[in-house]
């Protein structure tokens, strides 16, 4: 019984440290992880490599296109999500998926937060945010990454 005992208590943590994303968001946190961020320089070695496979790269604010990005607009705007709803709709559950606005820094972007929210609440699991901290341009751009 004591082992029975252990394993549900054993289970019971391990079901709130997997938790733990969803509720540091609703207490103010943000709703990715730290290992959901994608370094540019990872993503662009990923966009030159056409021998590896590619994620859907996808561009919620007003900034330029990265290469082969599908570009939805400002998720501050209903219609946009909305929109992005209706294309995640299409995709399985564990297509890599890399959201970017890069309109200014993360924690003035009205536009990361709606749409990495629905992701999560439609339950991907290959989800990454490309990490621009500052902008497109100063994180992307300049550096010579690959633009349409």
């Amino acid at each position: 019984m004591k082992k029975y005992l252990n394993l549900v208590f054993a289970m019971a943590v391990i079901s709130l440290l997997l938790s733990f994303n969803n509720f540091s968001y609703k207490m103010g946190g943000e709703p990715w992880a730290k290992e959901q961020l994608l370094q540019p320089a990872d993503l662009a070695a990923t966009l030159k490599n056409t021998k590896i496979k590619q994620p859907v790269v996808i561009n919620i604010g007003p900034s330029g296109n990265i290469k082969n990005s599908v570009l939805f607009g400002s998720t501050q705007e209903k219609e946009n999500l909305d929109a992005l709803k209706s294309f995640l709709n299409k995709l399985p559950k564990n297509t890599d998926i890399v959201l970017y606005c890069g309109c200014c820094p993360f924690e003035n972007c009205p536009n990361i937060r709606p749409a990495f929210e629905l992701l999560n609440q439609m339950n991907f699991t290959n989800h990454k945010l490309l990490n621009l901290s500052h902008n497109l341009k100063t994180d992307w751009i300049d550096k010579g990454y690959p633009m349409n």
